[in-house]
């Protein structure tokens, strides 16, 4: 699958997509705290800046064009000096606004996010959630139906703030099904019903439960709830976002699909629904299948949350991540034929590896700055481990004092080294062959005339790196001192 993910980094053509919804101006006031109010018990924020980005639909809008997309929008903004700052926002993004309408009965909708230390604080939303009036609502119906044939596909970003009116919603399903576009929709009402006729639904578990009689506790809830959500609104796709737990994905009568969670570390989940139906939408629109598309926007989402404030993602982030991801293995101990995939893979986006390698028994200080120094050097620290036979042929018949098993679990337990592979050899030169290593590391207690490989990485244009050891660490030391203490002959 990550090739065909590749091919479609690597193209230049994406969709043409029609974003329909409620558009919100995202502002941010960030400073510091460093006090209590004498006017009362609450935080006095010391503002640094206030900065403002695209949310709802435009959010949506904003991550499709991060994506190289091709974005028509729809929505009403009101006739107010935010309105003025959101629709010029929408246009320096180079998003087609001729569907953008602006009422005079509301005011624009906006979210102010107090953040103190990155962290967010106290949020004020101003709002009218009043349906629009019939005129704009016709307008919008117009500019659908002149639109959506020449789209690629259409997501609606439903946040209920009055714009997808049943009458908007029944238009758009109608002139989809006549052109055969599909509608992607990110729900918020709790009546799934006016969404009849969507191909796709992406709501999280929350809304779920709100828009079924069904309180979910378990695996089994949550199937029986997909399933009366797809009854009802006849869509062929449900994909449920589950926060820590992943997504699930619910496909007509196909076994249910789960996919874990990839974030590393959670910074704000604002606008993170908005990632994953832009990114699936953009994968199911230009043909790949549905579980492909769940898995890329799983990985989109793992990147965006990592990001304070509302966020986009860029194709070149989700590359990364996806590469990241499928350079970490669940196991660091590698066969041969493993660990040249997983090399050739980091070499082909600008990973550089480095390799060592030793016997590492007895694991001291000094094996700690070697690993630690030869890490530094790249982005991929590979270790051949010397076996138990190596061992014995190299330092005697009463060695190693650790097996190869526990040498191995102790190696990878340090966050320097990425992958550990094991050799009979008493040299590791055929690894060296193998794995074709940017860096070859070992102590300068060796010359570099005497380093095994040298010459294998030097007659392909890699190079030879010699660490300063540590004075005064030795295994054979380390052995002898523990000898000496417990008086053992």
């Amino acid at each position: 699958m990550e090739q065909k993910f590749r091919k479609f980094f690597e193209g230049r053509v994406r969709p043409k997509i029609l974003v329909i919804g409620d558009l919100i101006l995202d502002e941010y006031i960030w400073g510091s705290v460093n006090r209590i109010s004498p006017e009362a018990p609450v935080p006095v924020l010391e503002t640094k800046s206030e900065t403002m980005a695209l949310g709802g639909a435009a959010n949506v809008a904003n991550n499709l064009v991060a994506l190289d997309c091709d974005v028509t929008l729809i929505g009403a903004i009101g006739q107010d000096e935010k309105g003025d700052r959101l629709l010029q926002a929408i246009k320096n993004r180079n998003i087609d606004s001729r569907g953008i309408f602006r009422f005079i009965h509301r005011p624009t909708t906006s979210k102010i996010r107090i953040i103190a230390h990155n962290q967010q604080i106290l949020r004020i939303d101003k709002e009218d959630n009043r349906p629009i009036t019939e005129e704009t609502e016709n307008k919008i119906v117009q500019f659908v139906n002149d639109v959506l044939p020449s789209m690629d596909g259409v997501i609606c970003s439903d946040y209920r703030k009055g714009i997808l009116t049943e009458k908007v919603i029944r238009a758009v399903m109608h002139r989809a099904q006549k052109s055969k576009k599909m509608v992607i929709v990110d729900p918020k009402s709790a009546d799934f019903s006016l969404y009849k006729g969507a191909t796709a639904l992406t709501p999280n578990q929350k809304e779920v439960e709100q828009a079924t009689p069904i309180k979910i506790n378990n695996q089994l809830d949550m199937d029986r709830a997909a399933e009366y959500l797809m009854g009802l609104t006849k869509a062929e796709t449900l994909l449920i976002t589950r926060g820590k737990d992943g997504m699930t994905l619910y496909r007509n009568k196909e076994k249910p699909v789960q996919i874990e969670t990839l974030a590393r570390e959670v910074a704000d989940v604002t606008g993170a629904g908005d990632t994953v139906v832009s990114v699936f939408g953009m994968m199911m629109f230009s043909g790949f299948e549905y579980k492909e598309s769940a898995v890329l926007s799983n990985m989109a989402a793992g990147v965006v949350v990592e990001k304070t404030g509302t966020a986009v993602v860029t194709l070149s982030e989700i590359n990364s991540f996806m590469t990241n991801e499928l350079l970490r293995t669940s196991r660091t101990l590698l066969e041969l034929g493993e660990l040249q995939k997983v090399v050739s893979l980091g070499k082909s986006v600008g990973k550089k590896v480095v390799f060592t390698n030793g016997c590492f028994d007895l694991l001291h200080g000094g094996h700690i700055e070697l690993l630690q120094k030869s890490k530094a050097l790249g982005d991929i620290l590979v270790i051949g481990l010397n076996s138990d036979s190596s061992v014995r042929s190299l330092k005697g018949e009463n060695r190693p004092i650790q097996n190869q098993a526990e040498r191995a679990k102790v190696l990878a337990a340090l966050k320097y080294v990425d992958y550990i592979i094991l050799f009979d050899e008493k040299t590791p030169e055929n690894l060296i062959r193998g794995i074709r290593p940017d860096i070859l590391v070992k102590g300068d207690d060796y010359k570099i005339t005497e380093v095994v490989g040298r010459e294998i990485v030097e007659g392909y244009g890699a190079r030879v790196e010699l660490i300063p050891i540590v004075q005064g660490h030795s295994t054979t030391g380390s052995i002898e001192k523990i000898l000496q203490s417990h008086r053992v002959e």
